[in-house]
């Protein structure tokens, strides 16, 4: 899944050398994709109102609907 979401992310910023996106499961059975990218793409990737970040909980959501993992997707700043 982290592949995925790396490929879509890449696919909406300029700085794609500053995309990381790693992975991390707890306890509750919820596995968390943390996407960070460059302060200059958030607004790409949150979109207004928060459109684009929620078609890509959507594509999560519908990639995993087989699957026995629940996954939820933080998009944070990365740090300089």
């Amino acid at each position: 899944m982290e592949e995925l979401v790396k490929y879509i992310v890449d696919q909406l910023v300029e700085n794609k050398e500053a995309v990381s996106v790693s992975s991390s499961k707890a306890e509750d059975g919820y596995t968390t994709i943390h996407v960070a990218v460059a302060k200059d793409d958030m607004g790409r990737v949150i979109g207004k109102n928060g459109k684009i970040a929620q078609a890509l909980r959507a594509i999560v959501k519908t990639a995993s609907a087989k699957s026995t993992e629940k996954y939820l997707v933080k998009i944070d700043e990365k740090a300089e």
